[in-house]
C-alpha cells in the first residue's frame, strides 16, 4: 500500500511534468527515492519503539513483586499515615548508588556496575609526650592481639601516616540481592573490611545482611574513617569494642516496623572476635624459649609447653540487638534514638612474660548502651549553617576466672601464690564510657567542631598489680580519663577533605598530653552521597 501511493504520486508529478515541461524523469525519481528512505526510517523507528514498549511489559510481568521503597527523607507532618520512612540519617543503600536507572536494575545501557571507589586517607601527627590507652581499658585492644597508634588499627603515628587507602566495591547483584565488598590496603598489609550481601525482595519490612559488616549497634560503629567528624574515632568505640569497632562475621536480621516514624529493629548472630567484648583466644599450647648455659658452659637452648587450658568453643559467640526511632521533624530537621546491647558467651585473654609467667581469662561479657543524634540542615552553600550533635554511651561487664601460673619444668604450669593462696581469682569487670560532639558549619565548605570523650566512670578493672599482701589478680577501683578534642575541616569540593585537630588527653593516672593532627582524605569514583 505504502508503494502504491508512492508510484501514485508519482505519475501525478509524471502528468505535470509533461504539461509544464519543468522537472526532468530523473530528477522526479530521486525525489521519490528520498521520500521512500524517510518513509522506511520513519516505520523502522515505529517498530524499535513497539518492541521496547512490548519487552518492558514483559519484564514487568516476570519481575516478582516487592515492597514500596520509603521515602529517603522524613515525610512531613501533611504525609503522616503513608508507611514506613527511609532512615533520615543512614547513606544511601548501594543499590541506589550503583543501579541508577528507574526500574532499579543495572544493565549494558546504565551505569557499570559494580559501582567502585578509592578513598585515600592520610595524616600528619605530632605529640607533646607519649599517648597512652587510659588505666583499665589496656585490654580493651587484647594482648594477644596487640595495639599501636600505627598500622591498620586506625591509630595515628607521629610523623605521616599512609592510613589507608579503602577499596570499596558495591552494586546490585539481582532483584534480590545487593553486595558490597571494602578493602583497607595499607603500606604493611591488606585487610578485608566488609564484604556482606544484603536482601531486597524480603516482604514485611524484612532484610537480611550476611558476611562480613560493621554491627549496627549504636552510630558511629558502623562508620569509616571517610564518615568521621573527627580525625580519630572516639574512645568509647575503640576502647570498648577494638580498633576496629565491632566488626564481625556474621549475620543480621532486621524490620522496618509498619509505622509512620522509622522504627527498626535488628538483630545479629556473630562470630565473636572483637578484642572489647568478644576476644577470643581458645585452646592451645602457651611456649617459651630460652637459652641457658649447658656443659662447658655452652649456651643450650631449652623449648617451654604447656596446654592455656582455655575453652576452645565454636561459634557464634557473640549475640547483638538494637532498635532505631526517628520521629518526623520535618525536612530541615533530624533525629535518633537508639538503645542497643549485646552477650558474649566467651572473653578471653592471655599475657604472656619473659620470666615463663603465663596469666590468663576465660569467662564472658555483656554490655547496654544508648544514642542520639540531631540534625539541622539550614539548607546553605556547601553546609553552611549545619548544624549536628550526637552522643552515645556503652556499658560493659566481663565475668572471667584469672590465673597466673609458672612454668616450673619443660611442660607444667602451676599456679603462682602460696598453697594456701594461690593466684586464681573470680574478676568482675564494670566498665563504661561516653562522647559527646557538635559539628557546626560557619562558612561555605568550611566546618568546626567540639568532642569530650570521657571513660572509665564506672572503672573497676585488672591494673597489672599485686595488693598489699602481694595477690596477684585482685581488681582495682580506677578514676576516670578525659580527652578534649577540637576539629576545623574545610572541604572544597564533596571530594576532597582537609582537617586539623588538636586534642588534649587527660589520664587518671596524672599523666597528660596534646596531640596535633592533620587529615588528608581524598575520593576518587563511585561514592555515595554522606548521610544528611
Amino acid at each position: 500500500m505504502k508503494h502504491l501511493m508512492l508510484w501514485a504520486m508519482a505519475g501525478i508529478f509524471f502528468a505535470s511534468a509533461a504539461t509544464a515541461d519543468e522537472p526532468s524523469i530523473g530528477e522526479l525519481m530521486r525525489k521519490i527515492e528520498a521520500l521512500e528512505e524517510r518513509e522506511q526510517e520513519r516505520q523502522a523507528r515505529i517498530d524499535r519503539l513497539e518492541a521496547e514498549l512490548a519487552a518492558e511489559r514483559d519484564r514487568q510481568e516476570r519481575e516478582p513483586r516487592r515492597e514500596r521503597e520509603p521515602a529517603t527523607t522524613p515525610a512531613p507532618s501533611s504525609m503522616v499515615g503513608t508507611g514506613p520512612q527511609r532512615d533520615p540519617l543512614d547513606p544511601v543503600p548501594a543499590r541506589q548508588r550503583a543501579a541508577p536507572a528507574a526500574t532499579g536494575e543495572v544493565t549494558s545501557g546504565t551505569a557499570f556496575n559494580p559501582a567502585i571507589s578509592v578513598i585515600l586517607d592520610t595524616t600528619y601527627a605530632h605529640f607533646s609526650s607519649e599517648v597512652e590507652e587510659p588505666p583499665g581499658f589496656d585490654f580493651g585492644h587484647g594482648h594477644g592481639h596487640g595495639h599501636g597508634h600505627g598500622g591498620h588499627g586506625h591509630g595515628i603515628s607521629e610523623g605521616f601516616n599512609l592510613r589507608e587507602a579503602e577499596i570499596t566495591f558495591t552494586g546490585t547483584i539481582d532483584p534480590y540481592f545487593d553486595m558490597m565488598v571494602m578493602a583497607s590496603v595499607t603500606s604493611s598489609d591488606i585487610e578485608l573490611e566488609e564484604a556482606f550481601i544484603t536482601t531486597r525482595a524480603l516482604p514485611a519490612g524484612l532484610q537480611v545482611k550476611a558476611g562480613k559488616f560493621l554491627s549496627d549497634v549504636g552510630y558511629i560503629n558502623k562508620q569509616h574513617i571517610h564518615d568521621w567528624f573527627f580525625v580519630d574515632q572516639p574512645w568509647m568505640r575503640e576502647l570498648m569494642f577494638g580498633d576496629e569497632g565491632l566488626s564481625e562475621v556474621g549475620v543480621q536480621l532486621s524490620w522496618l516496623a509498619p509505622t509512620t516514624t522509622y522504627t527498626r529493629f535488628g538483630i545479629e548472630v556473630l562470630e565473636g572476635n572483637s578484642a572489647g567484648i568478644a576476644n577470643f583466644e581458645g585452646g592451645g599450647r602457651h611456649e617459651m624459649v630460652t637459652v641457658l648455659p649447658g656443659a662447658n658452659n655452652e649456651p643450650q637452648r631449652n623449648r617451654w609447653r604447656a596446654d592455656k587450658n582455655l575453652r576452645d568453643r565454636d561459634g557464634p559467640r557473640l549475640f547483638t540487638g538494637f532498635v532505631k526511632w526517628a520521629p518526623d521533624l520535618g525536612f530541615d530537621h533530624a533525629i535518633q534514638l537508639g538503645a542497643f546491647g549485646g552477650y558474649g558467651r566467651v572473653w578471653q585473654n592471655e599475657a604472656g612474660h619473659s620470666s615463663g609467667r603465663l596469666e590468663t581469662w576465660d569467662g564472658n561479657s555483656e554490655f547496654i548502651g544508648g544514642d542520639f543524634v540531631y540534625k539541622y540542615s539550614r539548607g546553605g552553600v556547601m553546609g553552611h549553617g549545619n548544624f549536628v550533635l550526637q552522643a552515645e554511651y556503652v556499658y560493659r561487664r566481663i565475668d572471667a576466672e584469672y590465673q597466673s601460673r609458672q612454668f616450673t619444668d619443660f611442660s607444667t604450669l602451676t599456679l603462682t601464690g602460696p598453697a594456701n593462696d594461690p593466684d586464681i581469682r573470680n574478676q568482675n569487670w564494670r566498665q563504661d564510657a561516653f562522647y559527646t560532639q557538635g559539628v557546626y558549619g560557619f562558612a561555605p565548605r568550611w566546618n568546626a567542631g567540639l568532642r569530650i570523650d570521657g571513660v572509665g566512670l564506672t572503672n573497676r578493672a585488672f591494673d597489672d598489680g599485686r595488693d598489699t599482701l602481694g595477690r596477684r589478680g585482685m581488681l582495682d577501683d580506677l578514676g576516670a580519663s578525659w580527652r578534649y578534642s577540637g576539629q576545623i575541616t574545610y572541604a572544597p569540593t564533596e571530594f576532597s577533605r582537609l582537617r586539623g585537630q588538636i586534642s588534649y588527653n587527660d589520664y587518671d593516672d596524672g599523666h597528660s598530653a596534646w596531640q596535633f593532627m592533620l587529615q588528608f582524605n581524598m575520593s576518587l569514583g563511585v561514592h555515595g552521597a554522606h548521610a544528611f
